[in-house]
């Protein structure tokens, strides 16, 4: 019994980093050839359909892209990366696997210049060292660090809570200021969904795994499911209007910068961690955000 209860316990939720680090590297791949298979799809219906207002995607062109088979393989790769980010939560905490994705920014870089033919000037090529060095700092200092504990009602709560203002607030800005907003909005938009989507999918399988299943949990699985809906909106307009590695680039960094923040000021991931970790985590978030708006200011497509 001895020898069933440690494998039992090894394969506890948040207990195994290093198997969901690359777990999460996995889904990173599938996430950067998604990404650019559904730029080329998104960009075809903009191009034939779109009104080229940039004003966001229209029922009529979301529908178009189900015709488009570049746009669909794109998303069935999207769907894996997704159930890999899942599969990796089950074994890491949220602050170490999350930032992982910002090596589909580097893939995506280069898969989007060989097919655009646009070179990677040396403003660029800091620009996303700036993204990948600080998240890559972020990652080895919270993989070291970073501890999990079973969540309880109030953190899902307060996410909960948190969420539906983000939402709301998302929603009122897109309704005044959709004909001004560019790329960088509907890339920080998705971002700033998608973080939540993550932190809740870890809050629903922390709970399940510790026994907790109940009806708060369902509604964090709907609350879950809305996010996923909402942000998805958010990239496929964003491709519309930005380049696939700047697209990433946003999502690979807000994603986990709000992740990996709800992480340790709710869900209490780095209550164990040494006071040097923090301004650590906060430098290197900085360097990170700056990596993302200096890809927006000076990718060469963006001035095409």
């Amino acid at each position: 019994m001895n020898g069933l209860e440690d494998v039992t316990q090894s394969l506890n939720v948040g207990q195994n980093p290093a198997i969901g680090i690359v777990i999460a590297l996995v889904g990173a791949v599938f996430l950067s050839l998604g990404a650019q298979l559904q730029h080329r799809g998104v960009s075809k219906v903009e191009a034939r359909h779109g009104s080229g207002a940039k004003q966001g995607l229209s029922l009529r062109e979301l529908l178009r892209l189900l015709g488009r088979p570049s746009w669909l393989i794109g998303s069935v790769m999207l769907g894996l990366a997704i159930l890999f980010q899942l599969t990796s939560l089950g074994f890491a905490p949220l602050i170490v696997v999350q930032p992982i994705g910002v090596v589909a920014l580097v893939i995506t870089s280069i898969i989007n210049a060989r097919v655009t033919g646009v070179r990677l000037d040396k403003k660029t090529i800091r620009s996303i060292s700036f993204c990948v060095g600080g998240v890559a700092v972020f990652v080895v200092t919270a993989a070291i660090v970073a501890r999990e504990e079973a969540i309880n009602e109030t953190q899902l709560l307060i996410v909960l809570a948190i969420f539906g203002g983000i939402v709301a607030t998302l929603a009122l800005a897109f309704a005044f200021f959709r004909q001004r907003a560019g790329a960088i909005f509907y890339i920080l938009a998705a971002g700033v969904i998608y973080g939540f989507v993550a932190t809740l999918a870890k809050v629903v399988i922390n709970r399940v795994f510790n026994d907790n299943f109940d009806l708060l949990t369902v509604i964090g699985i709907v609350a879950l499911l809305a996010g996923t809906g909402l942000g998805a909106y958010f990239v496929q307009t964003a491709y519309s209007v930005g380049s696939p590695d700047l697209v990433i680039a946003g999502l690979t960094v807000v994603d986990p910068l709000v992740a990996v923040a709800i992480g340790i000021v709710v869900l209490g991931e780095a209550a164990t961690a040494p006071i040097y970790a923090v301004p650590i985590w906060i430098v290197a978030g900085a360097v990170a955000i700056f990596g993302v708006f200096q890809l927006a200011r000076h990718h060469p497509q963006t001035h095409r």
